[in-house]
């Protein structure tokens, strides 16, 4: 497994992460022990998850995920092996994060948070410590592939400085070792390294988006913004949430998948995204791949990633997404999905 820095730091992550968001909820604690110890066996050193998991999130199973992580941990006594990442949630009306009451990325916020995710994680640090996404009022993922409207700034829109100082003190506690983003902009992850540069707080190391054959948008400016300033893309949802795994299909419902449980793919469902997931199956096919290899070694082979985020509720989901690192990606692979996206673009931003 290939080890890379991740930024300006000196982690070195594998170049798959473990995502664990279904911990908790589709996943049992044995099951989520299972997998983090067969990912490690394969080499993975790489586990991300958030204080707002399990998924779909829910006051009664919030931070489900990081008490499981946390009791693998215990249980193994390999802290020190593994590189853990977190996140904190974004601004949020819902109230079970901080006490029957709404969240900010505000100091008193960061603090209850990391200390809350250190206790179930039953660890002293957390490597990689992320904003979930941003405060300010924005497209979910921050990179739509059009805008009908751009949001004033609220009027109680935390500043970017004072969220990054509160971050500066948690390094300098020794309750993280780095810092990341998620769900962010070219704007934001410069206006993050701009504070960073004048000695505000620490800078931003990685930035984890989603990414994938039906979602290209990272490529548009963020790619030039992190290669430059030197911050590893994490990429999330390699799979589009399952669509690229062929089994939703012409309309498939399978038994106990994340649409028949949750209805919750609606990213991945709007006008176009089903018949370009279908397109993009049918051509793994055609190079004798699974549909989900061929979509996570397409993540994989980008010469930006830092490391590719996968997911798996079963075993076997979970064998084949490893898998993936054994396929060389041709440069006929290549032209042909670059074919098909520019004819289909970006469906689901």
């Amino acid at each position: 497994m290939e080890k890379r820095r991740l930024g300006r730091s000196d982690l070195l992550v594998s170049q798959i992460c473990l995502g664990t968001m279904t911990y908790g909820e589709q996943n049992t604690e044995a099951e989520g022990h299972q997998q983090m110890d067969r990912a490690v066996e394969r080499g993975v050193n790489f586990l991300d998850m958030a204080e707002l998991y399990p998924i779909p999130p829910k006051a009664e199973t919030q931070g489900r995920t990081e008490r499981v992580v946390g009791t693998w941990m215990k249980a193994r006594g390999n802290r020190d092996q593994v590189i853990v990442a977190s996140k904190v949630i974004g601004r949020t009306a819902n109230e079970w994060f901080r006490g029957d009451r709404p969240s900010k990325l505000v100091r008193a916020d960061i603090m209850d948070a990391i200390d809350k995710s250190l206790a179930r994680l039953q660890t002293d640090y957390i490597d990689l410590y992320q904003i979930h996404w941003p405060d300010r009022e924005n497209p979910f993922g921050s990179n739509p592939t059009r805008v009908t409207a751009v949001s004033e700034p609220l009027a109680d829109e935390t500043p970017i400085a004072e969220t990054l100082a509160v971050f500066d003190d948690l390094v300098k506690a020794g309750k993280i070792r780095h810092f990341g983003l998620s769900n962010e902009s070219s704007w934001g992850v410069m206006r993050f390294i701009a504070e960073a540069d004048k000695g505000v707080g620490p800078r931003v190391v990685s930035l984890q988006n989603a990414y994938n054959l039906m979602n290209r948008t990272f490529e548009v400016n963020l790619a030039e913004t992190c290669q430059r300033e030197e911050v590893g893309l994490l990429a999330y949802s390699p799979l589009a949430q399952g669509y690229l795994s062929g089994k939703y299909d012409d309309g498939a419902m399978p038994e106990g998948s994340r649409k028949v449980l949750f209805d919750r793919l609606q990213r991945y469902e709007k006008p176009g995204g089903p018949e370009a997931a279908k397109a993009y199956n049918s051509m793994a096919r055609e190079f004798g791949l699974t549909p989900a290899i061929f979509a996570h070694a397409f993540v994989n082979s980008r010469p930006f990633m830092a490391s590719n985020i996968i997911g798996a509720t079963t075993m076997a989901q979970l064998e084949e997404a490893l898998d993936s690192l054994n396929v060389s990606w041709t440069d006929e692979m290549q032209t042909a999905v670059d074919d098909l996206h520019q004819r289909i673009g970006n469906p689901s931003p």
